[in-house]
């Protein structure tokens, strides 16, 4: 085989990998949640650290699926991934996804700060 038709297979070969593990909604969004549990936490201080317990027991994780649920967009390129956070009308980019993982970008920080603080304002 010449070096060409290697060279098409390994780039086929990598092309249906990659649509094979794109990451589903599902995936996305569990990464999320997580993120934004642990945000959360880190956010509070810790008087307010038993409440956030107490309130993750009594109300299970309710409060922090539905915000992820309404708020979490995902946009499948085939190739990879999208994950977008809707906030204020404005969509933002947070991460990506591809063979089969989800990167968060930095940015989920600030969002989740300027989420928070206008919860607290609330």
């Amino acid at each position: 085989m010449n070096k060409k038709r290697i060279f098409a297979l390994v780039i086929i070969f990598i092309v249906i990998t990659a649509i094979w593990t794109n990451p589903k909604k599902e995936q996305h969004e569990l990464v999320v949640k997580e993120k934004a549990e642990y945000l959360l936490k880190n956010q509070l201080g810790k008087k307010e650290q038993s409440l956030f317990d107490i309130g993750m027991q009594l109300f299970g994780n309710n409060a922090v699926e539905d915000f992820v649920s309404k708020n979490v967009l995902v946009e499948n390129f085939y190739l990879f991934s999208l994950t977008k956070i809707k906030w204020q009308g404005k969509e933002s980019p947070i991460g990506v996804g591809a063979f089969g993982k989800i990167w968060l970008s930095p940015k989920i920080d600030e969002k989740a700060t300027e989420i928070i603080d206008a919860i607290k304002n609330n």
